[in-house]
C-alpha cells in the first residue's frame, strides 16, 4: 500500500471545489449531512413559529395567510429536505459502499448529480419565501382544486418538490446498481449488513414511486398555467383523482423514510448488545414485505372522500396487514438485546427511543386505518401527533442515533458522551411534550391546519408549544455537542464500539480508498460476535 492510499478522505484535496465537484462518495455524504441539517434547523425555526403562533387562543404572530405559508413551507422543508433524503442520502452514501467492501458508488458523477439537484430543489422551496412573490399556501400535499386556483407562488414550490424526486430517483438508481454489482468477493446478499437491505428496498421504491408524484405535480402546473380540466371540477376535472395520484406515492414514501431508519436500528441493537442478531433474514426479508405492501395502502389516506365501501375495507385490511411485517422487525429487535452484553451508549438510547416511539405511533397509525375511527379522527390533530410520532419519533431519532454512531468514523473522534446523554434526556422530554398533548387534542375534536382554535382546546396547545422550546434545546446541545467533539474531541481508533460489520476494518477516518487493507468477511454473517 502507498501513502496515498492511506491518506483520510479530508485530506486528499483542499478548497472549496474539491468539495462541490467531488466524486467522492464519502465527501458526497457529508455535503448531503451539511446541507440536511440546515434546512432540519430551518424546518425547525418554522414549526417553532407555528407553536408560538398557537401558545394561544386568538392572534399572537402571524395572520391566517401566514400562518398558512408557514404551515406549508414547514411540511416542504421537513418532508422533501430532511426526512425523505435523511439516512439514505447521509449515511447511505457514506456507508454502503464500505459496507460492502468496494471503492464508491457504480455512478460517482451521478451521485454528485444527485446533491445538486438537491440543492437546486431546496433553493427554489426556499426561494419562494424570499423572492417577493407570496409563498404557496397550500400546505405540502398541494391540494387542488386550491393549489390550481390559488394566488400564491405554488407552481416554484412544485417545481421544487419535482427537481427533488429527480435526486431521490438517481441515489436509488446508483445504489441498487452498486449493491447488485460492487459487492466484495465472497459478500452474498445473506451476507450483507441489514442497513444495505434496508436501503435495497427503499431505493426500489425510490425508483418506481417517484415518478408518480413526479408527473402529478407538473399536472398541476400544467392546470395553472394552461387550463387544462385536470383536476378543477369547475372545467371538467377530478380532485379525488388528484388525491389518489398524490398518495399513490405520498405513502410509499413513507416507508422511503421509515426503512433506512429500520436499517440503522438493526445495526445499533447487535452493536450494544454485542451479540448475533435474532432472525436477520426475517427482518431483511421483512424490508421487502413493506415496501411491497407499502404499494398497496394509499388508500387509507381517503377514507372519508367517498370512496366505495369495497374499496375502503380493501385498503384497511392491507392498513393492517403492512403492519405484520414492522411487528416482525420490532419483536426481532427486542429479542437481539434479550441476554445480550449490553452497553448503554448514546446511539443505543436513540435506538431504544425509536423503537418506543415508532411503535406508539404505529399503534395510532391503526386507529386511522380502522374504518369506524378514521371518521371521527380523520382531519384532527390525532393525525398530526402520529404522523410525527412515526416520522420524527422514528425516522428523525434513528438519524441521530446514526450520527451519534458513525460520527468516531467520519471524523476520528469521540463527542461527550455525558452531554450526549443530557442532550438526549432533554429532546426526548421534549418530544413527548410537544406531540402527545396533539394525539390528546384529536381525541378531544380539535381539526388540523387551522391557524385559531376555541379556549378549551387552550391547555394541550400551551403544554405542546412549551414542549417545542424543550425540544430545541435538547436538539441545539446535541448538535453543539457533536460539533465540539468533531472539532476538538478525543481521538478514537477503528473500531470505539466493538461491532463487527466491515466500515469499523477500515482507518477512522476512512482513507481516499475506503480500506488500507483487504476487509474480512465475518464467517458466521454479517453480525457474528462469537470471535469477537
Amino acid at each position: 500500500m502507498t501513502t496515498a492510499t492511506h491518506t483520510n478522505f479530508f485530506q486528499a484535496k483542499k478548497g472549496l471545489f474539491s468539495w462541490i465537484f467531488s466524486i467522492d462518495h464519502k465527501r458526497i455524504g457529508l455535503l448531503y449531512l451539511y446541507s440536511i441539517i440546515t434546512f432540519f434547523l430551518v424546518g425547525v425555526t418554522l414549526g417553532v413559529l407555528m407553536r408560538l403562533e398557537l401558545l394561544n387562543p386568538g392572534r399572537d404572530i402571524m395572520d391566517p395567510q401566514t400562518y398558512n405559508q408557514v404551515f406549508t413551507l414547514h411540511g416542504v422543508v421537513m418532508i422533501f429536505l430532511f426526512i425523505i433524503p435523511s439516512i439514505p442520502a447521509v449515511f447511505g452514501n457514506f456507508f454502503l459502499p464500505i459496507m460492502i467492501g468496494t471503492d464508491d458508488v457504480s455512478f460517482p458523477r451521478l451521485n454528485l448529480l444527485s446533491w445538486w439537484l438537491y440543492i437546486i430543489g431546496a433553493v427554489l422551496a426556499l426561494g419562494s419565501l424570499l423572492l417577493g412573490w407570496a409563498p404557496a399556501d397550500t400546505g405540502w400535499t398541494f391540494y387542488v382544486p386550491y393549489s390550481v386556483n390559488t394566488n400564491t407562488n405554488v407552481s416554484m414550490t412544485v417545481l421544487a418538490a419535482f427537481i427533488l424526486g429527480f435526486s431521490s430517483i438517481l441515489t436509488g438508481l446508483n445504489f441498487i446498481v452498486t449493491i447488485h454489482r460492487l459487492r466484495t468477493p465472497g459478500m452474498s446478499f445473506l451476507k450483507m449488513p441489514l442497513f444495505v437491505w434496508s436501503l435495497y428496498a427503499t431505493s426500489w421504491i425510490q425508483l418506481l414511486a417517484t415518478p408518480v408524484i413526479g408527473i402529478t405535480l407538473m399536472m398541476i402546473v400544467a392546470e395553472r398555467f394552461f387550463g387544462i380540466g385536470l383536476f378543477d371540477p369547475a372545467i371538467g376535472g377530478d380532485p379525488v383523482l388528484y388525491q389518489h395520484l398524490f398518495w399513490i406515492y405520498s405513502h410509499p414514501a413513507v416507508y422511503i423514510m421509515a426503512l433506512p431508519a429500520f436499517g440503522v436500528i438493526s445495526e445499533l441493537l447487535p452493536t450494544f448488545s454485542q451479540r448475533t442478531i435474532f432472525g436477520y433474514k426475517a427482518i431483511a426479508f421483512s424490508s421487502l414485505a413493506i415496501a411491497f405492501v407499502g404499494y398497496l395502502v394509499w388508500g387509507h389516506h381517503m377514507f372519508t372522500s367517498g370512496m366505495s365501501e369495497a374499496g375502503r375495507i380493501f385498503f384497511s385490511i392491507m392498513t393492517f396487514l403492512v403492519a405484520i411485517p414492522t411487528a416482525i422487525k420490532v419483536f426481532n429487535w427486542v429479542a437481539t438485546l434479550y441476554k445480550g452484553s449490553i452497553n448503554i451508549q448514546p446511539p443505543l438510547l436513540y435506538a431504544m427511543a425509536f423503537i418506543f416511539l415508532f411503535s406508539f405511533g404505529g399503534l395510532s397509525g391503526l386507529v386511522l386505518g380502522a374504518l369506524a375511527t378514521d371518521i371521527y379522527m380523520h382531519d384532527t390533530y390525532f393525525v398530526v401527533g402520529h404522523f410525527h410520532y412515526v416520522m420524527f419519533g422514528g425516522t428523525g431519532f434513528a438519524f441521530f442515533g446514526a450520527l451519534h454512531y458513525w460520527v468516531p468514523k467520519i471524523w476520528g473522534r469521540m463527542y461527550n458522551i455525558r452531554i450526549a446523554n443530557i442532550a438526549f434526556s432533554i429532546f426526548f422530554i421534549g418530544f413527548n411534550m410537544l406531540y402527545f398533548p396533539m394525539i390528546v387534542l384529536g381525541v378531544m375534536g380539535m381539526p388540523r391546519r387551522y391557524h385559531d382554535y376555541l379556549p378549551e382546546f387552550h391547555i394541550p396547545n400551551m403544554i405542546s408549544t412549551i414542549g417545542s422550546w424543550v425540544l430545541v434545546t435538547g436538539l441545539l446541545l446535541m448538535i453543539g455537542n457533536l460539533v465540539m467533539g468533531i472539532r476538538k474531541g478525543k481521538p478514537v481508533g477503528r473500531n470505539p464500539w466493538n461491532s463487527v460489520s466491515l466500515e469499523w476494518q477500515t482507518l477512522s477516518p476512512p482513507p481516499v480508498s475506503n480500506f488500507d487493507k483487504m476487509p474480512e468477511i465475518p464467517k458466521g454473517g454479517p453480525y457474528d460476535y462469537s470471535n469477537h
